[in-house]
């Protein structure tokens, strides 16, 4: 059976909404802000807590450290500054999971630090460091990428990441937000998308060609209007096709998930 997680990016506001539940009730793993670009340590911990009530796995969802821009501005900074700004974020975000009972089981970098880890081997080095510091998270990252391939090398779990809401390049990379259709615009469209990533490898990009891309979790915006019922759609498209969704790292087995289950 093939087996896909389905994770969100939230606690990027100042509390937890009911639409951010909506999302909770559907997502099988949530990237929580750290705080760096967004978020702070009370909806950390209330995120957290309604994580830990519905079995959602846990990860930080680390950034530049830029709330003005929200984390979607490249910052330059050195590689060793770079590390301890990560290894703070998962600090801080592992106090607050801990205390509602929760572990934080993965980095997820945000906006501009996820795509310049992508192609950055410098950033990416930084990235991987951190990691190596906290212990045993894995890494969620685009496939095929920098770090992926650092990561890989470095003994990490690396678990490929695909998007069912946003548009694709034909070389696989995410379309700038700037660019006409850009951002997919219904719920059932994210729901076709997210089966053509599960069971094809890819997706149509945004000139019509097809974009290979390869994936073992795919993300939901939580910061987008309706985020909640592209969630449900998603989930719903995916099970309607046979397709399993559960967490790459679970809980109870203290392991992680597959592409493929006997």
């Amino acid at each position: 059976m093939l087996v896909v997680d389905l994770n969100a990016d939230l606690a990027e506001g100042d509390w937890l909404t009911e639409g951010d539940l909506g999302v909770l009730d559907v997502v099988t793993s949530a990237s929580l802000a750290c705080g760096f670009h967004a978020g702070g340590p009370d909806v950390m911990r209330s995120t957290a807590a309604a994580c830990v009530a519905r079995g959602v796995t846990i990860g930080a969802h680390v950034s530049y450290r830029d709330r003005v821009g929200f984390g979607r501005r490249a910052v330059r900074t050195h590689q060793a500054a770079l590390t301890r700004d990560i290894v703070e974020q998962w600090m801080a975000l592992t106090e607050q999971v801990e205390s509602v009972g929760g572990t934080v089981s993965y980095i997820k970098p945000h906006g501009a630090l996820y795509h310049q880890m992508g192609v950055d081997p410098t950033v990416a080095a930084a990235v991987v460091d951190a990691i190596g510091h906290v212990g045993s998270a894995a890494l969620v990252a685009q496939g095929g990428t920098v770090v992926a391939e650092l990561g890989g090398r470095a003994g990490l779990r690396v678990v490929p990441e695909g998007f069912p809401d946003p548009a694709y390049l034909a070389d696989g990379r995410l379309a700038p937000r700037t660019e006409p259709g850009a951002l997919v615009a219904t719920p059932a469209e994210a729901g076709r998308r997210a089966v053509a990533l599960a069971l094809r490898g890819g997706t149509e990009a945004l000139d019509g060609t097809w974009a290979a891309v390869e994936v073992e979790t795919l993300c939901i915006h939580g910061d987008r209007d309706g985020a909640a019922d592209s969630a449900r759609a998603v989930r719903s498209a995916l099970e309607a096709e046979g397709i399993r969704v559960r967490p790459f790292v679970l809980r109870d087995q203290g392991g992680t998930g597959g592409r493929v289950v006997p």
